[in-house]
């Protein structure tokens, strides 16, 4: 999962980025309104932590250029402004969720879970397909009823097949879900992680669609 923090206060950033990479979503952050507005309209992201008081652009500017570009990311605001009014604005503007500062940064993880999952059609916070079980809520996998070891990578590539499973994920779609920032992904990259899970959940649960990407499949009985 690739998420985008728009926050301009060092501290609480660095402390969301931390928490949020070792639950092993893959971060971008944006300092101001201007970049962060130029980043969501740009790239793909499972959702956005986008704060109100920015620099250079107000964060409900940044949400209403989004929507009115057609952008549907899930977004969280996170804001010091606790008034029913605030909030009010904030949700016509286009958010899905909203945070009032301070707030826990477990809190925080979780209504991201949520929110994604929610954006993928889930309303069940356990998704499984066949011995593969997800819980979305805590982010942990299991594989006929035993905890699955993963690393961060795999974890990301597994989680993004699996919220959806039975489509065809692109191999571009789940680089930019995998890795953070604008970086030059290796065509090799990919399979070699795909590899790994495959060893781990067995081979004929991720499908190879040619030209295309994967596909997360139950096995055939």
């Amino acid at each position: 999962m690739r998420v985008l923090l728009v926050e301009d206060d060092p501290a609480l950033s660095t402390e969301i980025l931390l928490a949020l990479r070792a639950e092993n979503f893959a971060v971008d952050h944006a300092r101001d309104g201007e970049d962060g507005w130029h980043l969501g309209d740009t790239e793909n992201y499972d959702a956005a932590v986008l704060d109100l008081g920015l620099p250079t652009l107000p964060g409900i500017d940044v949400l209403q250029a989004w929507r009115s570009a057609g952008r549907t990311l899930p977004v969280l605001i996170l804001t010091a402004r606790d008034g029913w009014g605030d909030k009010v604005q904030g949700f016509k503007a286009g958010a899905d969720d909203y945070l009032v500062k301070p707030f826990r940064i477990e809190e925080l993880v979780m209504r991201l879970r949520a929110l994604v999952r929610r954006s993928r059609g889930h309303a069940d916070t356990r998704i499984s397909c066949g011995p593969l079980t997800f819980d979305a809520q805590i982010g942990s996998f299991e594989k006929d009823g035993l905890p699955l070891k993963l690393t961060g990578l795999e974890w990301r590539v597994l989680s993004c097949l699996m919220l959806r499973k039975g489509v065809v994920v692109t191999r571009t779609d789940l680089a930019e879900r995998v890795y953070e920032g604008d970086v030059d992904v290796d065509s090799n990259s990919l399979e070699v992680i795909i590899a790994r899970l495959r060893r781990k959940i067995g081979h004929e649960m991720i499908e190879t669609s040619r030209g295309l990407g994967y596909r997360l499949r139950a096995p055939e009985l």
